[in-house]
């Protein structure tokens, strides 16, 4: 999934065919069925939950025509639906209720 939002970020010919035809671009990549999922439905927040990058994903977000306001706002609401984020530099490890920091 990194690798795809990487390579989306930086690749305006891949934009244009992700455009076109977003099932066949996603077929090139390793992506677990909910990995795949998400990014077809353009679900921020489950990516964000899945472990993607957040400077990446900010990224895709805007590709996706997300406002940044709608996009901290996805990333929130997908934790709240789906979980801690699973993996990755933003994997969780504390509970959703839990105070850290004494934030």
């Amino acid at each position: 999934m990194q690798k795809f939002l990487f390579d989306i970020n930086r690749d305006q010919g891949l934009q244009r065919q992700c455009r076109a035809d977003l099932p066949d671009i996603l077929s090139r990549y390793e992506l677990t069925g909910e990995e795949r999922g998400a990014l077809e439905a353009g679900d921020i927040g489950l990516i964000y939950v899945l472990g993607a990058n957040g400077q990446l994903l900010m990224h895709y977000a805007a590709f996706l025509g997300m406002p940044w306001a709608d996009y901290l706002s996805a990333m929130r609401d997908g934790v709240s639906r789906h979980g801690p984020v699973r993996a990755g530099e933003y994997a969780m490890t504390t509970r959703m209720d839990e105070k850290v920091a004494d934030l």
